[in-house]
């Protein structure tokens, strides 16, 4: 039978504030990438909506690929921040009693479980090849 793993040391004043401000932090930047999102995919809604007419150049859809990068970007960007500020926060956890995120971030590991950066980050692709074919189409056209 294994000895059971010892209770972590008692963390030091303000270590649990801490905790919870770097929680916080973690969320706010979620929120900030879902209004990005929403930011990113309205434009792109609008500008792939017009290029069903004649009167747009393809420079407009040019203009669609520069966003779709720039979304692409940004995505990986906060994914890299929040994959960074849980690092930080699983650190923190191994001297709390409790490893709410470690626990279940190892639970959706076992499953099969899908990011939703992984998958979020297919929409700006998407638009960008709906982009490439309309620059295409005016070309051929």
């Amino acid at each position: 039978m294994s000895a059971p793993e010892p209770a972590p040391a008692e963390p030091p004043p303000g270590y649990l504030d801490l905790y919870k401000l770097a929680v916080e932090m973690a969320d706010r930047i979620s929120a900030r990438r879902g209004v990005a999102n929403t930011f990113f995919l309205t434009v792109n809604t609008g500008l792939a909506a017009l290029l069903g007419g004649d009167e747009l150049r393809w420079y407009a859809a040019a203009a669609g690929i520069v966003l779709c990068t720039a979304w692409w970007a940004l995505l990986k960007s906060y994914r890299d921040l929040n994959t960074a500020k849980f690092e930080v926060i699983n650190g923190m956890e191994a001297r709390l009693p409790v490893q709410l995120f470690s626990d279940e971030w190892e639970r959706l590991q076992k499953s099969r479980y899908r990011e939703l950066g992984q998958v979020e980050r297919l929409v700006p692709v998407l638009f960008a090849l709906v982009y490439v074919a309309e620059i295409i189409r005016q070309a051929i056209g």
